[in-house]
């Protein structure tokens, strides 16, 4: 165990750049990998239903989705980035301590998630957009991940939480176990058992599950830096203070991204199913490019984390310039792939000729926006690698707070383009926010 553990902290404090880089980067790539394979065999076989409703369904619950997954990374990401510096202070026994507030904090919220929106779900299926042939299919998944919030919520904030120690291949195999579950499940509960759109929800809250068991079987026995054993868990003000004024920015960036994608349903759907199905489609096709740069601007938080805590500014500073530049990289050869592919692309998922051909235009405009998301991710990913709780709040907020305005003129201007368009020109500025505020933390870290 001692030696698993020297090993990952190796990684943080003393590999070369690149070599530590690639370590936090390709398993948390391969994860996001699985992640889409998971994505696009799920689309697949609802697909094979032949029931444009229940694609509309699926895409519809995203938001719900994203907002377990923001209260994942309310937990995990402060208590993640926070834990990074402890040990770049040496600080073990706080680490534990950290570690298994993160957990049962975790489990705790998911609870009351739970209890709060059992009672509410017609008020969400109107939030959602959900109407007439989607009201049911909609209902019946988000029912199913209403139950397991507290397995979804703390299987995201115990992934971060992982990683924070450098054990970027055991946070790996925890998420890939649960998409390997998923993904046996989902054929079975879907055409075996006639579950529809509720077997493929419950495939994914028992995927979770898997990965949450794995997380904790690996922090209570494999690591020596954390635990999750109740005994460790001792909250305090000031702890909590430290993981939610980093986590909250975290948040907000899932919350904005249920605020981008309720306002996107409620707008999208004012043109036809076929929107929204190829919304649907578009938004699993690029989370290819989107998953390249969730790797590298995640991946690289806890050595910027650590070498920050450090005081180690030569190191940051050249993890920093590699990021940008192998995340560039990728991200544009396969964004110029998907571009000459698109049509072929889109034609897998839906043989509907509308869907296909507003779907290519869809692709097009998130494809343009990708290299401002990932240079955003990554401002927001240093700053809570930082600490700095103004700088991160405010890289989650100016996204929402720049779409909204852009998405009502562009749907009352442009009708269906403006509300394809929105993103790619809310991405563009809040990008450029990102590097105004980068420049300000530079001069202030030379100084």
């Amino acid at each position: 165990m001692e030696n698993t553990n020297q090993e990952s902290l190796y990684y943080l404090e003393k590999a070369p750049v690149s070599k530590a880089i690639m370590h936090m980067v390709l398993p948390m790539m391969l994860s996001f990998i699985a992640t889409l394979i998971y994505n696009i065999t799920d689309a697949f076989f609802i697909g094979k239903l032949n029931n444009t409703a229940m694609m509309a369904a699926v895409t519809l619950a995203l938001p719900f989705s994203s907002l377990l997954m923001a209260f994942g990374h309310l937990f995990g990401v402060g208590a993640g980035t926070y834990i990074s510096r402890l040990l770049g202070e040496d600080n073990t026994d706080s680490a534990q301590k950290v570690c298994s507030v993160n957990l049962w904090s975790s489990l705790l919220a998911g609870i009351i998630f739970m209890a709060i929106c059992l009672p509410l779900i017609s008020p969400l299926l109107q939030l959602l957009g959900a109407k007439c042939d989607t009201l049911l299919y909609t209902k019946n998944f988000i029912w199913v991940f209403i139950m397991g919030a507290p397995f979804v919520i703390a299987n995201f904030s115990l992934e971060e939480t992982v990683r924070a120690e450098g054990a970027a291949t055991a946070s790996m195999i925890g998420m890939i176990s649960g998409i390997i579950i998923n993904i046996i499940l989902n054929p079975i509960f879907i055409f075996v058992l006639h579950m529809n759109v509720m077997g493929s929800a419950l495939a994914s809250v028992i995927g979770n599950m898997v990965s949450v068991a794995w997380f904790i079987y690996y922090l209570q026995k494999k690591s020596t830096v954390q635990s999750v054993s109740i005994k460790e868990f001792k909250p305090t003000k000031e702890m909590y203070k430290t993981i939610f004024k980093v986590g909250i920015s975290a948040f907000l960036l899932d919350g904005f991204m249920v605020i981008t994608s309720l306002l996107f349903n409620n707008y999208s759907i004012l043109y036809g199913d076929n929107v929204v199905a190829g919304f649907g489609i578009s938004q699993r096709v690029i989370q290819i490019v989107d998953f390249v740069g969730m790797s590298f601007s995640m991946g690289a938080v806890p050595l910027i984390a650590y070498a920050y805590s450090a005081k180690n500014q030569e190191r940051l500073m050249e993890i920093i310039r590699t990021t940008v530049v192998y995340m560039l990289s990728i991200i544009l050869g396969l964004s110029a792939i998907l571009f000459v592919l698109r049509a072929q692309v889109i034609g897998i998922f839906s043989i509907d000729s509308e869907v296909i051909a507003i779907g290519q235009t869809i692709l097009f405009a998130q494809l343009c926006s990708t290299v401002f998301a990932s240079l955003a991710a990554l401002f927001t990913g240093v700053f809570q690698a930082f600490g700095t709780a103004v700088q991160a709040t405010v890289m989650s907020m100016i996204r929402g707070i720049v779409f909204i305005p852009i998405l009502i003129f562009g749907n009352l201007l442009f009708a269906v383009k403006g509300v394809i368009w929105a993103m790619t020109i809310s991405e563009g500025l809040t990008c450029i926010v990102g590097l105004i505020l980068w420049l300000g933390v530079r001069k202030s870290l030379q100084g």
